[in-house]
């Protein structure tokens, strides 16, 4: 797929966004659209009427009667007022559907985030996915409250502005078109490269953001590293990135509105010169009322290319952003084609195992088979790794021919410099990343035949980092069983000997964390 086709392809996928999420609203946004365009240039038309039919006889009558042209003028004022009611309508409608529109898109977003691989966020920074949240999201919303509708109107204006124009003159129809050709000739050359540099833009506001998070992050760090001065290099450089391609973008885009302002000025004086030509050389078809409604109909066919021209930035940056999103949504969401689940169990008298709903302290792993026979294995611990190989791309394998075990109650060391696979067998055992070759059983099962859910829910881990979410101190303890109990929690919390300290905190559990519980001790 070619670059046009793709940004073909990404207008109509957030133009049904819109439809998708706010359908009736769109309809009434359409129907204003075409009440305020046909106003507008009935408008044009009616100027015609008022010059040719009241204007001019009445210059020439020896006793004027006023009273018709005013009414011709209250008509007039009328059409053009509709035309403002429902200019104001659509544009205050537009601003609810780009709002709910864009809720849709951060509800997909988030969501989808929550089903992609550890993968993906291995390999983009923090600061570019919150970039799709805020600045790609914000360019969308500029777009769909304030150039979309627009682009509508000019698109209607134009066609119903053509054929008004060619009833009256074909000749100054084909000059209004020859000059607007131009016109368009111009906007699509400066649109092409302008969405070129609002891309690069839109990637250099990723990367910038992603780098004051990660310094602000690190902050601690850069201080005790006295690491200030490379952290600001840094920064300079990317910073610059910014400068430049925003600079390129907007050069363009701001470049093209008096090229096309100036050329829609020769363009009124062309039609006012040559209908005036024409009218002295007693051509019958035309008048000064044609001809001063045909320099109103000729604005009216050109401004619309001015305004792209006008909304240029806007758009590209738009479509830029959407790109950037819609690349996000494309990500493949984290397959998973396990079948055996963990459960409650409990035993009989003989030892053998039984699936219950009530915690028994004791779990099996449920293994359905083909026949519609079920099997169920205790669970304990016991993994084993045959000949593994792995790595984080396919050109270097950071395990090669691993082969180890852990028994139930075994306690095991990973010991190794860094880069050397410690942290790396833990994503395998959790699937965060599937073996290249090899196997790894967990109690004698294929991990890959275990749904990951139960798998990474059958593991406890411990990451290197401290994670806390914002919420209260009982609420990020449950967060490793969200259906365990208030009770249950605190006697975690004891068994983790946390319980004194958690009790002298200000509201004791019910203490809300905030900032990653930066007002906690490291320890």
């Amino acid at each position: 797929m070619n670059k046009t086709s793709r940004q073909r392809s990404t207008f109509r996928r957030l133009l049904s966004y819109i439809v998708r999420n706010a359908k009736i609203l769109f309809f009434i946004v359409c129907v204003a659209v075409v009440l305020s365009t046909a106003a507008n240039v009935s408008g044009s038309m009616f100027t015609q009427t008022v010059i040719d039919d009241y204007i001019t006889p009445l210059l020439s009558a020896a006793d004027p009667d006023f009273s018709g042209l005013w009414k011709a003028i209250l008509g007039m004022g009328c059409i053009y007022l509709i035309g403002v009611i429902c200019t104001i309508l659509y544009n205050r409608m537009m601003v609810t559907i780009s709002q709910s529109c864009l809720k849709h898109i951060r509800d997909d977003m988030f969501y989808h985030m929550q089903s992609l691989p550890i993968k993906y966020f291995d390999t983009h920074t923090h600061g570019d996915v919150m970039s799709h949240y805020t600045n790609d999201t914000d360019t969308l919303r500029q777009f769909i409250s304030n150039a979309l509708a627009q682009l509508i109107a000019c698109l209607i204006t134009a066609v119903a502005s053509f054929v008004v124009m060619v009833y009256y003159s074909r000749l100054l129809a084909l000059i209004v078109v020859a000059v607007t050709l131009v016109d368009a000739i111009i906007t699509y050359i400066v649109s092409k490269k302008s969405i070129q540099c609002f891309s690069s833009q839109q990637s250099a506001l990723a990367e910038v953001n992603g780098y004051i998070e990660e310094m602000l992050n690190g902050q601690k760090v850069i201080k005790i590293f006295c690491h200030e001065a490379q952290s600001k290099n840094g920064f300079l450089q990317k910073n610059r990135n910014l400068y430049e391609s925003s600079a390129k973008a907007n050069t363009l885009a701001n470049l093209i509105m008096p090229v096309l302002g100036q050329i829609g000025n020769l363009l009124t004086v062309l039609i006012a010169f040559i209908g005036g030509l024409l009218i002295l050389n007693g051509n019958a078809a035309l008048t000064a009322g044609i001809v001063v409604a045909f320099l109103s109909l000729s604005k009216s066919f050109s401004n619309p290319i001015q305004q792209v021209g006008q909304q240029i930035s806007l758009i590209t940056m738009a479509m830029a952003g959407a790109k950037r999103i819609f690349s996000l949504l494309d990500e493949e969401p984290e397959i998973d084609e396990g079948y055996v689940t963990l459960v409650n169990a409990k035993k009989d008298e003989s030892g053998q195992l039984t699936e219950c709903a009530e915690r028994t302290g004791i779990f099996a792993w449920k293994h359905p088979h083909g026949d519609g026979s079920l099997t169920y294995t205790e669970l304990k611990g016991d993994i084993r790794m045959y000949d593994v190989d792995f790595g984080y791309t396919e050109e270097q394998l950071v395990l090669h021919d691993i082969t180890l075990y852990a028994e139930p109650g075994q306690k095991l060391a990973f010991v190794g410099a860094t880069g050397a696979g410690k942290t790396t067998i833990t994503n395998l055992l959790n699937r965060f990343y599937d073996i290249a070759d090899g196997k790894i059983r967990y109690d004698s099962i294929n991990i890959n035949k275990i749904k990951k859910d139960d798998l990474r829910r059958s593991i406890g881990l411990v990451l290197q980092d401290t994670n806390l979410f914002t919420d209260t101190v009982m609420e990020n303890i449950r967060y490793g069983r969200l259906d365990a109990t208030d009770d249950e929690c605190i006697a975690a919390a004891k068994l983790a000997g946390a319980d004194s300290f958690i009790s002298n905190l200000p509201y004791g559990y019910h203490t809300v964390l905030l900032n990653a519980g930066a007002s906690l001790s490291q320890g």
